[in-house]
């Protein structure tokens, strides 16, 4: 009997050992996709999908191409299907390695992709097993099979560039960091709608061989967002709305406003503001929700160009500052309300957990409620430091 249990014992411990290996991939057999981009097919009803696939031969940053390579860091590759899917299955006519996603840093989607609707990406890529959720995404209005392909900061791989851009994006604060789990989560949402950053080709780079020419080189700019409705886009939001819309859902704590100085159109003065937050409290009354918005934040003057004594600058600049703000997140709101009328703000969040027996009552018809429910938005800022002028005789 020990002899029977010893031997079952060995087997159940050897055979693991034997089938480790049976799932084992070679990286060397696979096409590791980069970015991705999806457009509408030539075709009525068709898809056009575009893949950025890493050359590992060449994909080390070498000035000259490495023996046996083409220098090209990347290689992209376009097919058309009925779905993604099948544009999928159909690029293994054209790619000599299966297609691996585990390594996709975006996804970025035209405009008229966009707009028939996002249903079946989302099905389809929160579906993949392969795929991370923690992937970008994004729209654009230039073509995204040259998003992706064009070369952009100091990165080898155009996706890995862009994925810095995004894990950067509160820095400059004028796109949301939009991934597939924040998608899938507004998307299955009864209470907010989704809102993904913009990119576009912008001639901003310089070229080396070329320095006089400024703008001689494009890059991928991350600008602007783009605002959903039941799953289509309705419509874009420029870098001031986009700063608003960070505020309310990523809580953005930090960020710079350029102001005019109070004595002069053409001199400017520049403030940083940090520890901002933004409250949201929600009320019910006679049928209709009704919200207070109020950002507090502490400022310093990091640039003056301004001439003014120090208290009055600070005064005049708190004032400034509070007007600015104030007319970013009134400028988002009244976007979201009347202009689109769909709530990429989570405000119908705020106000299912405070009033859950009324968002019943409200959530069939959250679009006309929002649209029509009474906002108020309060600032308040504080100028701390840093009002001093440096000349050339001194510092005033």
């Amino acid at each position: 009997m020990k002899r029977i249990l010893c031997c079952m014992l060995l087997i159940v411990l050897t055979v693991p050992l034997l089938t480790s290996c049976m799932g084992l991939r070679q990286i060397n057999e696979l096409a590791m996709v980069a970015a991705v981009g999806l457009d509408l097919g030539e075709k009525p009803g068709t898809v056009r999908l575009s893949a950025q696939i890493i050359r590992p031969a060449d994909a080390r940053g070498q000035t000259g191409a490495p023996s046996g390579g083409t220098g090209e860091p990347i290689y992209s590759i376009s097919t058309e299907g009925s779905s993604i899917f099948d544009a999928i299955r159909n690029m293994g006519q054209i790619s000599s390695r299966r297609v691996y996603w585990a390594h996709n840093f975006l996804i970025v989607m035209s405009e008229q992709y966009a707009r028939k609707g996002i249903d079946d990406m989302v099905d389809f890529f929160t579906r993949n097993h392969e795929l991370r959720m923690n992937t970008w995404v994004a729209v654009t209005s230039d073509k995204p099979d040259e998003v992706i392909s064009t070369v952009t900061g100091l990165e080898v791989v155009p996706g890995e560039a862009v994925d810095r851009l995004f894990r950067d994006h509160r820095i400059a604060g004028r796109a949301p960091g939009t991934n597939m789990m924040s998608l899938e989560e507004s998307y299955l949402s009864d209470s907010t709608e989704p809102v993904i950053a913009r990119v576009s080709l912008q001639p901003r780079g310089v070229s080396n061989k070329k320095p006089g020419e400024h703008g001689s080189i494009k890059q991928v700019e991350l600008k602007g967002a783009a605002a959903f409705k039941h799953g289509q886009m309705v419509g874009w939001l420029t870098a001031d709305d986009a700063r608003g819309v960070l505020f309310f859902l990523e809580r953005l704590d930090k960020g710079i406003e350029v102001i005019s100085c109070p004595d002069s159109d053409t001199n400017m003065i520049t403030l940083e503001f940090n520890g901002a937050k933004l409250k949201v409290m929600p009320a019910y009354a006679q049928g209709r929700p009704k919200f207070d918005v109020h950002l507090t934040a502490k400022a310093d003057i990091v640039e003056n160009g301004c001439s003014q004594s120090t208290s009055q600058l600070r005064k005049d600049a708190d004032e400034g500052l509070d007007q600015e703000l104030t007319q970013t997140l009134e400028g988002v709101i009244d976007k979201a309300q009347h202009k689109y009328r769909t709530d990429f703000l989570k405000m119908g969040d705020v106000f299912r957990n405070k009033y859950p027996a009324e968002w019943k009552k409200l959530k069939k018809d959250w679009d006309e409620a929002f649209a029509e429910a009474e906002i108020t938005v309060q600032v308040e800022t504080t100028v701390k430091s840093g009002v001093v002028k440096a000349t050339r005789e001194g510092i005033k």
